[in-house]
């Protein structure tokens, strides 16, 4: 369907579709992998403070307090820090700038699905490469000889929807094999168990690694993102930032952003009991029959041998408990799985026990 009013690309875009958001009460949401702890007090109270004063002000463009920080955590400049309004616009705005080659982007053919979208809006075509057994990323097929040339790599590690990591060994193949072109790392989940690239920035020029704030910090509904790499990579983010909207982060985002970086021991303390429950869910899953891939996320992927996913999520879905499923031909019987506080996992496992009996 077009309409006459629209620019041509519009017809052709196959948007995004999230994770329900459901207006219902008491349901146990398990499908969209927002943390189930609230975020840092501290994050609260600064939110607070900043909607007392200065709200009638633009924020801080640069947004240099928040990423001072950030670069003091990780270890890096503050001008190898960028910052925007969610990792989603921040992946968008890698892609707009670093992308656009009119060569193919390789990507792995189980992955965020987001990646696919940004390449149809901005008419970057794409190289697939499918998962190898057991649903892991395949490197020796993303370096293979026949690749040079291309736009760049993108990756999520860990992986979505399976969960699965790669150690930074591999992270620094793509780099040595693909010298040339941007290798994009997407660490939304890094900190749930997963080793961060971050600290391969100063010797690899090509590395850029983005992460959010929406997973481990517990502030999806802040939407803050980030990317950290080499200066020549972040200012092409803010060309295209600044060519787009100048003010991404609020004056309460960057509050709340501010003091989610300060309250480490929060951070530590939270990630660590979703770490915690996603092993016991994991155990408990396996004991039921299902095949549970290994996990560094906040979520488990998961399938049984003698039930059809689909269905299964349709019936815990009857009985207030939501999970996400992935109607993609190579992953169909899999379900994602969130992992909530205990009892939200207790909630789901006795959900499973009521139907698969």
């Amino acid at each position: 369907m077009s309409f006459p009013f629209w620019s041509p690309v519009v017809a052709g875009l196959v948007p995004y579709v999230p994770g329900e958001q459901p207006r219902l009460q008491n349901l146990t949401k398990l499908n969209t992998n927002e943390n189930p702890y609230p975020p840092s007090p501290r994050v609260v109270a600064a939110i607070q403070a900043a909607a007392e004063q200065g709200l009638q002000l633009y924020p801080d463009p640069e947004s240099v307090a928040l990423r001072g920080c950030i670069a003091q955590q990780y270890g890096v400049a503050v001008d190898q820090v960028f910052v925007g309004n969610s990792s989603d616009e921040v992946l968008a705005h890698a892609f707009f700038a670093l992308f656009q080659h009119g060569t193919p982007l390789v990507m792995p053919d189980v992955t965020y699905s987001f990646y696919q979208v940004y390449c149809g809006l901005y008419g970057i075509p794409m190289h697939v490469v499918p998962l190898a057994d057991g649903l892991r990323v395949d490197v020796d097929a993303l370096v293979a000889p026949e690749l040079v040339g291309v736009a760049g790599v993108v990756i999520a590690n860990p992986n979505a929807p399976t969960g699965i990591a790669l150690p930074l060994v591999q992270i620094e193949r793509l780099l040595q094999l693909h010298p040339t072109r941007v290798v994009l790392v997407d660490e939304a989940y890094v900190d749930f168990g997963a080793e961060s690239a971050v600290g391969l920035i100063d010797r690899y020029p090509n590395l850029l690694v983005v992460q959010t704030l929406s997973k481990s910090r517990s502030l999806a509904g802040l939407r803050v993102g980030l990317a950290c790499g080499q200066r020549h990579l972040v200012e092409a983010l803010e060309r295209v930032k600044n060519s787009f909207n100048s003010y991404p982060l609020g004056r309460l985002a960057q509050a709340g952003a501010l003091a989610a970086f300060e309250d480490q021991a929060y951070f530590a303390k939270t990630c660590a009991a979703v770490v915690h429950s996603r092993e016991g869910l994991t155990l408990q899953l396996e004991d039921m029959g299902f095949e549970v891939l290994p996990s560094k996320a906040n979520f488990v992927f998961a399938r049984h041998p003698q039930f059809d996913a689909a269905a299964l999520a349709a019936q815990l879905r009857e009985r207030a408990v939501l999970v996400r499923h992935f109607k993609q031909p190579r992953i169909a019987q899999y379900l994602r799985i969130s992992v909530g506080t205990p009892a939200q996992c207790d909630a789901l496992i006795q959900a499973l026990v009521a139907i698969l009996g």
